[in-house]
């Protein structure tokens, strides 16, 4: 469904105190944040490079950076 079929009518707008007492959700702030891009890989490519990462127990993307950081050097 999309978002812009939801009816959030029901839902009661936050009050100043429960706005004060928010807190920042995601990943802490840091000096070597990642930028964040888009990149076209054959398919075949991808579940290659998944299936690596897999046995190496890391995130496919983790892997892709450290093949990409190897390379450029």
């Amino acid at each position: 469904m999309p978002d812009s079929k939801l009816d959030l009518s029901d839902i009661p707008e936050s009050t100043d105190a429960e706005l004060r007492r928010a807190r920042r959700v995601g990943r802490p702030v840091s000096g070597n944040a990642k930028q964040l891009i888009a990149i076209r890989i054959a398919p075949q490519l991808l579940r290659q490079l998944r299936r690596m990462a897999a046995k190496q127990s890391k995130p496919y993307q983790t892997l892709i950076h450290e093949l990409l950081e190897k390379s450029a050097r």
